[in-house]
């Protein structure tokens, strides 16, 4: 059996054989007649039946950047509800977002703290229900997540442009 590698043609992929791994001989034994490990042996050979080279197609990308979005919009739920510090977010984050997440966060716990208990439960439990990812650019995508949590459902926009192949969110807007 021949290992296959998916290419791109025209948006799909089309799986085409990969060649086959060369095989590898054992040492021979050393000319001082010293015996190794290998000795006996006369061959050991690899295959390519496990093996695939993957070439990273546009689903692979709308895929990556769903997970990101999904990850990044459960982090900064969890930053305005006060469970994760915002510190964990700086590496996703552009250092704008990074500055108006924070001040929206230090305005909800002043808020939740004077306000009924009611107000104390917001953002609480959030789970990120789904992700929906479009492409702008090769380097830009846009993403929209939907968000619920015991109070209510919110929709989060998160844009992410590709930097040194690193994927960073410059705008991040929680409804």
């Amino acid at each position: 059996m021949t290992a296959v590698t998916p290419t791109r043609r025209a948006g799909n992929a089309v799986l085409q054989p990969v060649p086959p791994v060369p095989e590898r001989t054992a040492p021979a034994p050393s000319p001082a007649g010293q015996t190794g490990p290998a000795q006996g042996h006369s061959k050991q050979t690899l295959t390519a039946e496990t093996r695939l080279s993957v070439v990273p197609g546009p689903c692979d990308e709308a895929r990556e950047i769903c997970a990101i979005t999904r990850a990044t919009v459960q982090a900064a739920i969890e930053v305005l509800a006060g469970t994760r510090p915002i510190h964990q977010l700086a590496r996703r984050l552009d250092q704008r977002c990074l500055t108006v997440l924070q001040h929206r966060a230090a305005l909800t716990r002043r808020v939740a703290g004077r306000a009924p208990r009611k107000m104390g439960l917001l953002h609480r439990n959030a789970s990120v229900r789904s992700v929906r990812a479009c492409g702008v650019t090769p380097d830009v995508y846009e993403a929209s997540a939907v968000v619920i949590d015991e109070l209510r459902v919110r929709a989060v926009a998160v844009r992410l442009e590709r930097s040194k192949n690193v994927w960073r969110v410059t705008a991040l807007e929680i409804g």
